[in-house]
């Protein structure tokens, strides 16, 4: 799929994120990076195999996780 020099990361890479933007849709919540990945706007990702990523975003500054 990407025709770029060096290559982007493909999508069962752990760094696909980093792949080009193909399409930016900021006011939907969604980007198309150049591997087929659907980046959403809340870290969740859709893989063009169908897999779906949860969302990741790291804990903001002064937060802690504590156990339930």
């Amino acid at each position: 799929m990407c025709q770029h020099q060096p290559p982007c990361p493909s999508a069962d890479s752990a760094d696909r994120e980093s792949a080009r933007l193909v399409a930016h849709h900021p006011e939907q919540g969604w980007s198309l990076l150049c591997n087929g990945v659907l980046f959403f706007e809340d870290t969740g990702e859709l893989l063009p195999d169908g897999r779906i990523i949860a969302p990741h975003r790291p804990l903001g500054a002064g937060q802690v996780m504590t156990a339930a």
